[in-house]
């Protein structure tokens, strides 16, 4: 095999080890949501190859409105996901999106992509 050939295929395996470090290992920082005059807690959260911040803290029975700042056009983080709560929401690329919810119960619940490949918790308290 050619020199071409074998900085090919290196440079892919590279892609593809980066790609999976990054979309399931990566270190993801965490928010609480803050308190609004309303009693609606409120976060932002930027999506840009993920969710940012990756954890969200809340308080449990009280209202909460996630905003996504979706920064890209990548069709990955087009939709937002739920599921726990029956939500799936579209994401217009360079827009906010409000979701409002309750979390009944102390516990963590998962946040998704429609694809499944970008990964968030909400942690309830």
């Amino acid at each position: 095999m050619s020199l071409d050939k074998w900085l090919v295929l290196a440079a892919g395996v590279g892609a593809i080890a980066w790609l999976n470090w990054h979309f399931f290992r990566a270190v993801r920082r965490s928010g609480t949501a803050s308190a609004a005059v309303s009693g609606m807690q409120e976060v932002l959260i930027t999506v840009r190859g993920g969710y940012d911040p990756a954890e969200i803290h809340v308080r449990a029975g009280a209202p909460v409105r996630l905003v996504f700042d979706r920064q890209e056009t990548s069709s990955c983080s087009e939709e937002v996901v739920l599921g726990d709560f029956g939500i799936r929401k579209f994401l217009p690329a360079h827009e906010r999106t409000a979701v409002e919810l309750t979390v009944p119960a102390k516990g963590r619940y998962a946040i998704t992509c429609g694809m499944s490949m970008l990964h968030g918790t909400l942690v309830a308290e």
